[in-house]
């Protein structure tokens, strides 16, 4: 196949990219920088330059294409205050997309994610997929993330092959600057590995190797109208992450009360008390994927965030 990958050069999308091409994959990656179509064509792929807003060029790059991996994100703006900026650009993006793809049969993928999709409850696949009761509290930005994928599951009615893939909070792997790397800074800043409350709250993760075959199998094989989730580890007790991080950086591991979770946790703070397990039971059984890499306590006891 021939596959464009937006956020190609990111965390997630660079291992994309070579699982693609080991596949025997043709790969065009969108870059908005040297850096970036540099890393790409080491990688072996063609590069289209621009951003998610040129969609000028994401309506050509997805017509000469058999099928549309989108991993971009603004994350830039989304976590400095403009998420619903960053949700917008999104929106349009797979807009364009859907257009350019519909009546071909061909593929879309898009990544989502599960925190939050079904508090204190083990998420599946069969979660989230309408503006419903458990959800509609939700607005701004989350809630257009949330229409957003929606809609490429309503593609499918159009003849195009849609999924959409979730993500754990925690895609982690050697060289993650993501949760996992924040929460090592903090508790280096701070002097002291924290977690809210009693810590049992769970985050549920994976590797990104493992995420990565994901797509792969999405979209040569998902049909049309998938939910598939990339969870290997359904849901790691906070207070379970933090003792690891206290034991490799020798510092106390203690709760953080709610009145100094913002001082203590930064950005973190809303995100690091919730309780927010996922399975991925029917992906593997719609998909055969199982996940082959450590788990996320197996991965930071391997040292490489330290």
């Amino acid at each position: 196949m021939r596959v464009f990958v937006t956020g190609a050069s990111g965390w997630i999308g660079s291992a994309v990219v070579p699982e693609l091409i080991g596949a025997g994959h043709q790969v065009t990656g969108l870059a908005r920088s040297d850096a970036s179509a540099a890393a790409l064509t080491a990688a072996g792929a063609a590069v289209q330059r621009g951003t998610i807003d040129d969609l000028d060029g994401l309506r050509s790059a997805a017509a000469a294409s058999d099928g549309v991996v989108h991993l971009a994100f603004k994350h830039d703006i989304a976590f400095s205050g403009d998420f619903q900026g960053a949700a917008d650009a999104d929106r349009r993006a797979v807009e364009t997309f859907g257009e350019v793809l519909a009546g071909s049969g061909r593929a879309l993928v898009i990544a989502s994610g599960v925190l939050g999709l079904r508090p204190g409850q083990v998420a599946t696949e069969r979660d989230g997929r309408s503006m419903d009761s458990a959800v509609a509290g939700l607005d701004g930005g989350p809630r257009t993330r949330l229409a957003t994928a929606q809609l490429t599951l309503s593609l499918a009615s159009r003849d195009v092959r849609s999924s959409v893939l979730r993500l754990p909070p925690t895609v982690h792997g050697e060289g993650d600057n993501g949760f996992m790397a924040t929460l090592v800074g903090i508790a280096r800043d701070k002097g002291v590995s924290g977690y809210a409350g009693d810590g049992a709250n769970r985050w549920p993760a994976v590797h990104r190797l493992d995420a990565a075959h994901l797509f792969r199998l999405a979209v040569e094989q998902a049909p049309a109208g998938s939910v598939l989730h990339a969870i290997a580890d359904e849901g790691v007790p906070i207070r379970a992450i933090a003792e690891v991080i206290g034991r490799h950086l020798d510092l106390p591991v203690a709760a953080i009360a709610a009145e100094d979770a913002a001082g203590h946790f930064a950005w973190l703070a809303g995100f690091i008390a919730l309780d927010s397990p996922a399975s991925s039971e029917l992906t593997r059984e719609l998909l055969g994927w199982q996940p082959t890499q450590p788990g996320l306590i197996d991965d930071l006891g391997k040292g490489h965030y330290f």
